[in-house]
């Protein structure tokens, strides 16, 4: 059987906006196993990254309990919630989050620095080790801004991995990305989940959904359709046929 990583239950989180209550989510239920690549999807408002921010720890429900591991994420301090953040989960956001005038090996370190029982050669060497898996050891001393697109969301890939998660989240990690570059993040992705990794993408594109094992389509603060991707497109695949960006945008 395998291992249940996220269980929500009975989920709700309510937003007021002056004298108007928002319902973001109103009662969503799911799990997500080990290994899994799980996609999330729906229109602007429909929930989903509300979802993704308490996933994330980065927000609390109104209503409804969280399980992460098996362990109830519920009534959680600031501090505990910032420890759970930095240990058990990694983060790929759509615009890549760095410090521009810092190397890319400096960007990937940074989740380290709040760990103290890792000292800082072990911090280099599993950061280097993170840059190699993205591809990216020979940019590892440019600075972010020198970077690519596709680049630089390859960094922000490598600083997900560092801490091990058990989890990884990414909101819309293709939007400020071309065609080929988006696809060859997806084969990231990809890669990454073969090798035993969960993933929660949210994305508002049906073409790399299908690149995932599993849809969750979300509406009004619903899922109102569950799909099991049983034919899993392969980005690399996908990749043969779309032309190469001559350089403006190279990985």
């Amino acid at each position: 059987m395998s291992k249940i990583i996220i269980e929500i239950k009975n989920l709700r989180k309510d937003f007021q906006v002056g004298e108007v209550t928002v319902h973001a989510l109103r009662g969503v239920s799911l799990t997500i196993e080990a290994g899994e690549f799980v996609a999330i999807m729906g229109a602007s408002g429909s929930g989903k990254s509300t979802l993704l921010n308490i996933l994330g720890c980065l927000d609390k429900p109104t209503l409804g309990e969280y399980k992460l591991e098996e362990v109830s994420i519920s009534g959680r301090n600031k501090n505990e919630l910032a420890v759970i953040r930095n240990r058990k989960l990694g983060f790929v956001f759509q615009s890549y989050n760095l410090l521009p005038r810092t190397s890319a090996l400096k960007n990937v370190e940074l989740p380290l620095l709040y760990n103290p029982k890792i000292t800082a050669k072990e911090r280099k060497e599993i950061s280097l080790q993170a840059l190699e898996a993205v591809g990216l050891t020979d940019r590892m001393h440019h600075k972010s801004n020198q970077l690519s697109g596709g680049q630089q969301q390859r960094v922000a890939i490598a600083r997900s991995l560092v801490n091990d998660p058990v989890v990884i989240l990414a909101d819309e990690p293709t939007g400020n990305l071309d065609t080929r570059t988006s696809y060859e993040i997806m084969m990231l992705f990809q890669e990454l989940n073969s090798q035993g990794k969960t993933i929660v993408l949210v994305t508002h594109e049906a073409d790399f959904a299908r690149l995932t094992s599993r849809n969750l389509i979300f509406r009004d603060g619903h899922i109102v359709k569950e799909i099991q991707i049983t034919d899993t497109l392969l980005a690399r695949e996908v990749l043969e046929s779309i032309p190469v960006n001559n350089g403006y945008d190279e990985l």
